[in-house]
């Protein structure tokens, strides 16, 4: 019997003409849904395409479009944005701690100009002892302001041998009291001696009469109304601080020094542990 020949199948590639119009038709929908999309729903449209294929030519912030079907950053959303002219001068941590601090150091300048000049005007506005003001050496250093009671010589503001000062000398020290009350900073009196070759009497020298001045000032200015906690310090140093160490005798040696102290600023409560 003879075998029948199978039919080959050659035509199953051919697309029918209604599948061709399906396609047409939807290409054409597309077509006019796009002329119709504005700029925004494109960026949208580009940037799932972008994701889609994994195409990262063009990077996207988080911020920049923020509409649902995009995916964004969520640590960025609603992130404030700075102009670059305003972050510029935005300080950081470390750069207003440097400021407050030359703020404050600044200050301390103002006021201690302030301090110098209304001692100044308070020796100037008594005519009365005015051979006694001239014993009086204001100068600013680094540490403070100094205020120089100074001997000189054939007049001393202290008898000798004696912690306890002339009466001229309690009023000066009297006058001065009063910017010195109204000073915001802290006094440390120093008493010093000039070099000398005189026995000392036993158990009493240079230290303790150093110490003596130095306390008796201290008396002075606490009794005229500068507060007790304003003392930073009573101190006597002999005569090993000469105001003129290439002459150690010299009268000017003999002094007592009131200070008012520069601190440095406070530090900040983060730098403290």
């Amino acid at each position: 019997m003879a075998r029948r020949k199978v039919g080959g199948h050659g035509h199953g590639w051919f697309v029918t003409f209604a599948d061709l119009m399906a396609l047409l038709v939807a290409f054409f929908v597309m077509l006019c849904a796009f002329s119709t999309q504005d700029q925004q729903k494109l960026q949208v449209v580009a940037g799932s395409m972008r994701d889609a294929f994994g195409v990262q030519a063009n990077i996207r912030y988080s911020g920049i479009i923020e509409v649902p079907g995009l995916p964004t950053r969520p640590k960025l959303k609603n992130a404030a944005r700075i102009p670059p002219e305003e972050a510029s001068t935005s300080p950081t941590p470390d750069q207003h701690d440097r400021n407050r601090t030359a703020g404050v150091r600044q200050a301390q300048d103002r006021a201690f100009a302030l301090a110098a000049a209304s001692l100044r005007q308070a020796l100037q506005d008594m005519p009365e002892l005015t051979e006694v003001s001239k014993h009086i050496m204001i100068e600013e250093t680094r540490e403070g302001l100094n205020v120089e009671i100074v001997d000189q010589d054939g007049r001393s503001m202290f008898p000798e041998g004696s912690g306890e000062p002339y009466e001229r000398t309690r009023r000066l020290i009297e006058r001065i009291s009063v910017p010195l009350r109204a000073s915001p900073f802290r006094l440390s009196i120093t008493g010093h001696t000039a070099a000398s070759r005189a026995v000392a009497r036993p158990g009493y020298g240079p230290w303790e009469l150093s110490s003596e001045r130095a306390n008796a000032v201290r008396r002075i200015l606490e009794a005229e109304g500068v507060p007790g906690t304003a003392f930073f310090g009573v101190t006597g140093k002999a005569d090993v601080q000469p105001l003129f160490p290439e002459d150690p005798y010299v009268a000017a040696n003999r002094r007592v020094t009131i200070s008012l102290i520069r601190e440095e600023p406070p530090l900040p409560l983060e730098l403290k542990h």
